[in-house]
């Protein structure tokens, strides 16, 4: 899904101009939406104790026929449950790919049942779509569940847009509501892929990514309706994107990023003001071969990252790590909940806490999603 900047470097003048164009035109957009001051979530007083995780089952979510790719798994609580979303077709990119969901409910995974398409939002939208991508998927305290949709027009992931889907009965329907408005210029080059956080006053932050040449990580508010009402950068960095984010205090919020550069470890960023500003922090000491990576805090207080090891005998993506922190600083490995040969694939992590549950997913060997489940215990219920 990304384009290099060496690669960038080479195309003709006028394709620079473009992409500059488009960064100043974006830049200034950016500015119209930060005037507003995003709200605030209520923190934790007491402070983080040791949590401890117990592995309780592992499965593979029913796949839809004839799809051998799936990718890009994301979750959500309903009543009675909770519903994953990914997308799956004959390839990336492909144009049978399809945004699927299947429903949690007593301990199984339902079969599996088509959200969105190329034709679906073409239609919703009034304008062709070539292509659809990762979903990004929050239940908002009134229930409504909303889903985030990468889809493109004409180009590669480079000229994505996001469209936001509305569903009132749990997942069982989406309506189309709109394409996110991130930018002048037709809204292109922004993307969605790690999970929202919930906010005090009923809203939520979206995390995104700008990816056209460089690449950037990215932060959009939203009211309790759904609305958008800010958006930002997160940082200076020109080669991090899919932000996971964290509120560690009322004013202190962290962010976690995959690293498209050189240097192949995890970035962070740093906001001392509520999301207001940040600043860029050096890197952490964990491996991020341009591997997208999940961050949650328990209401424990610790946090988790699920991200991909890479070893003497890794590749990229061969070795899916859970390791925890109570600062967000220093981190110490649980386990490997894949572990693989060179070139196995199990990528792109998503965790959701439900009571002293935790759910993960994942994309397994690119060719269906796995969910594992564990339960935590904390404190004197270890």
């Amino acid at each position: 899904m990304e384009t290099s900047l060496t690669a960038l470097r080479s195309r003709p003048r006028m394709v620079i101009a473009c992409v500059l164009i488009v960064l100043a035109a974006f830049t200034v957009e950016a500015r119209r939406w930060a005037v507003s001051t995003p709200p605030s979530i209520q923190a934790k007083s007491s402070l983080p104790t040791r949590a401890v995780l117990t592995e309780t089952a592992k499965s593979l979510i029913p796949m839809p026929p004839d799809t051998p790719s799936a990718h890009a798994s994301t979750l959500a609580s309903v009543p009675g449950g909770m519903l994953a979303f990914w997308w799956a077709g004959s390839r990336e990119s492909g144009p049978d790919v399809k945004v699927y969901a299947s429903r949690w409910t007593n301990g199984k995974w339902s079969a599996p049942w088509e959200v969105a398409s190329r034709e679906s939002l073409g239609k919703a939208l009034g304008f062709g779509v070539r292509r659809v991508g990762n979903p990004v998927a929050w239940t908002a305290p009134d229930g409504r569940v909303h889903l985030y949709v990468v889809a493109t027009g004409l180009g590669g992931w480079a000229a994505s847009r996001i469209v936001h889907m509305v569903s009132s009965d749990a997942g069982a329907r989406f309506e189309t509501r709109r394409m996110l408005p991130l930018s002048p210029l037709f809204n292109t080059s922004v993307l969605v892929r790690t999970s929202p956080v919930g906010l005090a006053d009923g809203g939520w932050w979206l995390p995104l990514y700008f990816e056209i040449g460089i690449k950037y990580p990215m932060l959009m508010a939203f009211d309790r309706d759904g609305e958008p009402t800010r958006v930002g950068r997160i940082g200076e960095s020109m080669s991090t994107l899919q932000p996971a984010i964290v509120r560690v205090s009322p004013t202190e919020v962290r962010a976690w990023m995959r690293d498209a550069g050189g240097e192949q470890r995890v970035q962070q960023a740093l906001s001392r003001d509520d999301g207001a500003s940040w600043e860029d922090l050096p890197s952490l000491d964990l491996s991020s071969h341009n591997t997208s990576l999940a961050v949650i805090r328990l209401t424990s207080g610790e946090m988790l990252m699920l991200h991909n090891h890479v070893g003497a005998d890794d590749s990229s993506r061969s070795t899916l790590r859970l390791s925890i922190s109570k600062d967000g600083q220093v981190w110490r490995t649980i386990g490997d909940i894949a572990d693989g040969k060179d070139g196995d694939e199990f990528s792109y992590p998503t965790m959701h806490q439900v009571g002293q549950e935790l759910h993960i997913t994942y994309t397994h060997q690119r060719q269906a999603i796995a969910h594992h489940t564990y339960r935590i215990a904390t404190g004197e219920n270890i």
